[in-house]
């Protein structure tokens, strides 16, 4: 009975996805009269032909975004790693003290306009695709997290791996590395994630169009789009088409997280086992 119930409500879970797609299909007319539905009355591909329009930038979005999102996560996840390594040692006499430091910092900040000057003036990043990765390379509840799933590593492993030669390194690299696997999906899943749908960052520090991440350049489209309809209304100009507002959303829902829905079911079972095992010590 359980197992009907959550196939019952997992089915459920698909009506959300499946009226985006169906959205993204119809022509916008009949989203303005009828407003959303499950099937399109009225097929079109106005939409996707708007995103398409000029394919070599949204080719060119999607690698930027795609590089960035590989190496954040990448480097994101060996330098919490390795963070959370050393914060968990209980031989660090020195742990606590960083703990502090790095909890304080999710308290209070230098402000925007002080991080900004940081970024551009002195460390010159402006428009350059570090200003995409380093800001959120660190995260301190990550490295909490990641901390408490590698305090509960038995210290007997290392003892014995110290007892056979081995630096602080290579124990790090050779054992906690793969015993901490799922600690590791989960949190580069989050990881991916934030990198994946960020535009903020590009919107403070890029300019060049070749730089431009899938997420803010369909940001920029979407207010094109919602700039020349206004513009239009206030001149009284006749619209002989109707400019697909609604069915593009949809479709620019579709465009950005196509590629994480397919890659979320190979790291599933690592991100369940993370959530579960990280969050519970003992």
């Amino acid at each position: 009975m359980g197992y009907v119930l959550l196939s019952i409500l997992a089915i459920l879970c698909l009506f959300p996805f499946l009226l985006i797609v169906s959205s993204s299909l119809t022509e916008e007319s009949v989203i303005a009269k009828e407003g959303f539905r499950l099937f399109p009355k009225v097929f079109s591909l106005d939409a996707y032909g708007i995103l398409f329009k000029y394919p070599e930038q949204m080719l060119r979005a999607y690698a930027v975004t795609i590089t960035v999102t590989l190496v954040g996560t990448i480097l994101g996840l060996f330098l919490t790693a390795m963070t959370a390594y050393c914060l968990s040692r209980k031989d660090f006499k020195w742990r606590n003290t960083f703990s502090f430091y790095f909890f304080f910092t999710t308290l209070f900040s230098g402000g925007l306009v002080p991080w900004y000057l940081l970024m551009v003036n002195y460390l010159h990043l402006k428009d350059t695709i570090l200003a995409l990765i380093i800001p959120m390379l660190f995260n301190v509840f990550y490295i909490l997290v990641m901390k408490s799933f590698m305090s509960n590593v038995p210290e007997a492993i290392v003892e014995s791996a110290k007892i056979d030669g081995a630096g602080d390194f290579l124990i790090f690299i050779r054992l906690i590395i793969p015993l901490s696997k799922p600690a590791l999906a989960t949190i580069g899943l989050f990881l991916a994630l934030g990198y994946w749908n960020d535009w903020y960052h590009a919107l403070l520090f890029v300019s060049d169009e070749k730089l431009m991440p899938l997420q803010y350049y369909l940001y920029k489209m979407l207010g094109n789009m919602d700039g020349m309809r206004k513009a239009m209304m206030e001149s009284g100009a006749v619209m002989t088409t109707s400019i697909p507002t609604e069915s593009l959303k949809m479709a620019m829902t579709i465009v950005a997280s196509g590629p994480i829905l397919i890659a979320y079911p190979f790291i599933q079972k690592y991100f369940v086992q993370g959530l579960t095992i990280g969050a519970v010590k003992g």
